[in-house]
């Protein structure tokens, strides 16, 4: 029978995606597993399999729509089964065959790199994320549909509902309605005043952020969604877990000594951030106190050290988990990053790839920075800043001075499930892992 195909939730803490573009046409006949659309959350770019072998018998959507999770987004048949019954959901949704028709030619005539809608101007109402021509709000007795975050939105802002037209399939309310309603103005909703007694109960509401004040000749850079979720875990992480900072000095000299070997015997070049997170991970196996994360029910404990590496992305920093590192070879762990940092910087990260791990390695040894704090990864144990190696004298086990090269490193740990005992246990075993450098490959 004829099915929906609805926008997935591929990501937990998403209640809409952009449809970044389509891989199949209307009319097409495709197979379980395949990839059918390509989506856009706030971090990655996930591409989405049909469960199931159909013919497409409409797309709802073009390329670059933000589409509320569980929406539909395509009309499917089973194979050989009557288009008609197709048509028959597409009424349901209040979507004629003219309409999907015209939507069947915006898709097709798009170019292959679908854009997202531009930004509105501050002054004009912000344009609908979907082309889908469709009624007015939808209501059955009275009840309004519209998305979750529309309704977020409005009672963010203050809008009845009731002066709102919707535009996205069959009429419901979607996010780019409010924020239209809102800039071009609409009256907000003028609440009764609560009893006294229950206003005197109410909670007081939360403080707001002091407003920058801007000056002549300042730019507005809008957020993107991923600097959004940077900012908005950076800034819980910080409220809920309690940092605390472990800091050390390394000498580098044997492992810069070793690098320079391996370099110039294999194909693969390693860098001294390659042995850093093979230290770490090792570091992980053999302190397994620390290769945990903090759950409100228990501490969880990691068979494996899945070490996430932080790139600095022409998108926005994501920090993609590099799985099993204690079994992967200097080479191949290096194959791996570059890989990563790659696919990052396309946009083309698995949402998988952004999940789960124990620990953070964030290097900014290239800028010429020489220490700092990082704010940890929520829900990992920790994080550890590296800095640039930095020529210094130093005093040797036998007393004597000599210069050597120096890099200051920092482990900012989460006091929930990680005591400072264990923190000192493992950055003592990571520190003598880099100092004797041939521990990491053997």
């Amino acid at each position: 029978m004829a099915t929906l195909f609805r926008m997935p939730g591929v990501s937990a803490d998403a209640d809409e995606a952009v449809l970044e573009a389509w891989t199949v046409q209307q009319g097409a006949t495709i197979s379980s597993g395949q990839t059918i659309a390509s989506v856009e959350t706030e971090k990655a770019v996930v591409d989405v399999e049909s469960d199931i072998d159909a013919v497409v018998h409409a797309l709802l959507v073009p390329g670059g729509a933000t589409v509320p999770v569980g929406d539909p987004i395509a009309v499917l048949l089973e194979i050989d089964e009557d288009p008609a019954e197709g048509e028959k959901l597409l009424a349901q949704l209040g979507l004629g065959g003219d309409q999907a028709a015209e939507t069947a030619t915006a898709i097709a005539s798009a170019p292959e790199e679908a854009q997202a809608p531009p930004a509105p101007a501050p002054d004009a109402p912000a344009p609908s994320a979907t082309v889908v021509a469709a009624p007015a709000a939808s209501s059955n007795g009275g009840r309004v549909f519209a998305s979750p975050i529309a309704r977020k939105l409005a009672r963010e802002k203050g809008i009845d509902f009731a002066t709102l037209t919707g535009t996205g399939p069959g009429g419901r309310i979607v996010r780019d309605d409010v924020l239209a309603a809102a800039s071009a103005g609409t009256a907000p909703v003028t609440a009764a005043a609560p009893p006294a007694a229950s206003a005197a109960a109410a909670p007081q509401p939360a403080a707001q952020p002091v407003a920058p004040v801007v000056r002549p000749g300042w730019e507005a850079t809008p957020h993107s969604k991923l600097r959004k979720l940077v900012a908005s875990r950076l800034q819980a992480s910080k409220q809920q877990a309690p940092h605390f900072y472990l800091r050390t000095s390394l000498r580098v000299d044997a492992l810069l000594a070793l690098r320079a070997q391996l370099n110039a015997a294999g194909s693969d070049r390693i860098s001294v951030n390659d042995f850093i997170v093979k230290a770490a991970a090792k570091a992980l196996i053999d302190v397994p106190e620390m290769n945990v994360v903090w759950s409100e029910e228990a501490v969880l404990h990691a068979p494996q050290a899945d070490v996430a590496v932080a790139v600095a992305s022409d998108r926005g920093l994501v920090t993609p988990v590099i799985s099993g590192v204690e079994g992967l070879s200097l080479s191949a762990l290096s194959r791996r990053i570059k890989d990563a940092v790659a696919r990052a910087n396309d946009g083309k990260l698995q949402q998988s790839e952004l999940e789960g791990g124990t620990l953070t390695i964030s290097n900014l040894a290239m800028f010429g920075v020489e220490e700092f704090d990082a704010i940890i990864n929520p829900p990992q144990a920790g994080i550890l800043a590296v800095g640039a190696a930095v020529k210094q004298p130093v005093v040797g086990d036998d007393g004597e001075i000599a210069v050597a090269g120096v890099v200051k490193v920092v482990l900012s740990v989460d006091h929930r499930p990680v005591d400072g005992v264990v923190g000192a246990k493992w950055l003592a075993r990571f520190k003598e892992l880099i100092e004797n450098p041939l521990q990491i490959i053997v």
